[in-house]
């Protein structure tokens, strides 16, 4: 297997225009006059939203091939790997910002509460038509001008116009029906068990102990869970574990065996099994796929 190192970027390492280490803008063909890096596979600790205004290409995401298209925005959530390949003529814009800078100018709305970013097994593309597509990029190119100069309360306007982009975009993602059955509560119960799942899941894998740290009944997290995501608990688990393995066996030099002994799971020919039923392909045909298309 070819040895891949899977870098993960802070917003530092693209904080040439300032030394904000919070929030970072730019146009797309600027960025790539000094990072090509940006296109490679790659994970990074801050969330992105990305307009893509001009050309083609395509961006995949956790493993998910999307097209990339004039009026496409892709929304990304810390911890996601995503690489793209572009069009000579692609442009437009991305806006990068830690938890910690949305969170901070507001009291009542948290980051996570936008659809789009309240689950990783949610979608990440929104499609816009021309008339979104306008719209979008006219709040894309005010958060760049503020960006870019040192005018008074400058993150706290950027922070308004992030909040607006974020709303707009909500009711794009979800349909109107929907939007008004979300149950805040619920949501605010997913968030906390995929942080858990995410601390745990190498070591907890049943969805009775993720219960118990919830301090509520199996049957109850697993409403929560169809209602949410018509998943059940087990399936977010077990969805969770295989992304990870798709990530080791792609960008680890690790055998499926310390793949599967990694992910917690000493039986080597169920974790294959496990993969196979869940991924389409064996753990082994995975990574020789992967070799293949990278």
């Amino acid at each position: 297997m070819t040895n891949r190192t899977l870098p993960i970027y802070s917003i530092a390492n693209f904080n040439y225009l300032g030394k904000e280490t919070d929030f970072y803008a730019n146009t797309i063909r600027n960025q790539l006059k000094h990072d090509k890096f940006i296109l490679l596979p790659n994970k990074h600790d801050f969330f992105c939203a990305v307009l893509c205004s001009k050309g083609s290409g395509t961006h995949k995401v956790d493993f998910i091939k999307y097209d990339v298209k004039p009026g496409y925005i892709f929304m990304i959530s810390p911890g996601q790997v995503h690489d793209f390949v572009l069009s000579d003529d692609a442009d437009g814009y991305f806006i990068f910002h830690t938890k910690s800078f949305f969170n901070l100018y507001t009291a009542s709305q948290k980051i996570q509460d936008y659809p789009f970013f309240c689950s990783i097994h949610n979608s990440p593309l929104i499609k816009l038509n021309k008339e979104w597509l306008q719209k979008t990029e006219d709040l894309f190119i005010e958060i760049l001008e503020e960006y870019r100069n040192n005018y008074l309360m400058k993150f706290q306007r950027i922070h308004v116009l992030i909040e607006q982009l974020y709303i707009d975009l909500s009711r794009l993602y979800l349909p109107q029906a929907q939007i008004n059955e979300q149950d805040h509560n619920y949501l605010t119960k997913l968030h906390k068990l995929e942080d858990l799942i995410d601390a745990n899941y190498k070591k907890i894998k049943s969805p009775s102990e993720y219960a118990n740290l919830m301090f509520m009944s199996e049957k109850h997290l697993n409403r929560i869970c169809k209602e949410c995501l018509n998943k059940t608990t087990s399936n977010i688990i077990i969805d969770r574990i295989m992304l990870e393995a798709k990530r080791l066996l792609a960008f680890a030099n690790l055998s499926v065996s310390e793949v599967a002994e990694q992910l917690g799971y000493m039986d080597n020919s169920y974790f294959s099994r496990l993969f196979k039923k869940k991924c389409g392909k064996t753990p082994a045909e995975f990574a020789s796929f992967i070799d293949k298309v990278s």
